[in-house]
């Protein structure tokens, strides 16, 4: 709720009666596309997640004077919105212990929210252009890892993935987007489209406990990464350290022989 902007009461006062037909996604956001048009935008933030039936609790000691029997469940700690169902359906909690993510309300927004318009298809969205996605990226005056994790360009990469890509295909993540070919490009977003693929057989990349899906379950492909978090352990095609440089307030990782960093334009 702490992204609608009428607050928790609001938000709190519109949803009841309505039908979930559909749940969507573009780029970092999805939402319940409801019966009369109208839609509930989700942003996970860093650490927003949904959990079905929530978590098995202990249940609350009786209070004093209460009779043994009488128990609750305990609340997941970092439990913020708890939607019910008329059908009987389980519950579905949207737990955020850091509270980056939200959720709101957005009327007329069932298709498409206005607030997320700007925001490209990610590369396994089945209406995903790789033409017109290649051709937005090339478009751009910037380096390759930064348009890919530019929403409006193409969504849902990120940085993990980013690298993951970039190392499949020998590209380092400052190549200059206005000298990549379009067969570079087509090569890393289908990269990245497989990188992806292959990330949710595996129920996506968890490094600790906070990541896991609506059951709970912690992802495995950490264990299938190439590049990322892999610094000075060899690159398993060349045998050549990974290399961890600063990027963003983040880190990027490749191996500098199958990914050479681009020499530098003269003048510069």
């Amino acid at each position: 709720m702490r992204r609608h902007p009428g607050g928790a009461a609001d938000f709190r006062a519109v949803l009841p009666g309505h039908l979930i037909t559909a749940v969507r996604r573009r780029g970092k956001y999805l939402w319940w596309a409801l019966d009369d048009g109208d839609a509930v935008i989700a942003h996970l933030g860093m650490s927003g997640q949904f959990r079905v039936n929530g978590s098995p609790a202990p249940s609350l000691p009786p209070a004093p004077g209460e009779a043994p029997s009488v128990t609750e469940a305990i609340r997941h700690p970092h439990l913020r919105i708890r939607f019910t169902f008329d059908d009987g359906g389980p519950d579905v909690d949207f737990l955020d212990q850091r509270t980056f993510g939200g959720m709101s309300f957005a009327p007329g927004g069932a298709d498409l929210p206005q607030e997320i318009a700007h925001i490209a298809r990610d590369p396994l969205d089945p209406d995903f252009s790789l033409i017109a996605a290649v051709a937005a990226i090339r478009h751009k005056h910037t380096e390759i890892k930064r348009a890919l994790l530019d929403q409006t360009a193409v969504s849902g990469i990120g940085n993990i993935y980013a690298d993951e890509a970039l190392w499949r295909v020998k590209l380092h993540g400052a190549r200059p987007t206005e000298k990549l070919t379009r067969a570079q490009g087509r090569a890393v977003l289908t990269a990245a489209a497989e990188v992806m693929d292959e990330a949710l057989a595996q129920g996506g990349t968890s490094f600790d406990a906070l990541y896991v899906n609506v059951n709970g379950a912690s992802g495995y492909f950490d264990r299938s990464l190439a590049a990322y978090g892999q610094a000075d352990r060899p690159c398993p095609r060349c045998g050549t350290p990974i290399r961890r440089e600063p990027f963003m307030n983040r880190s990027s990782f490749s191996c500098p022989r199958c990914q050479p960093r681009p020499r530098p334009a003269r003048g510069h």
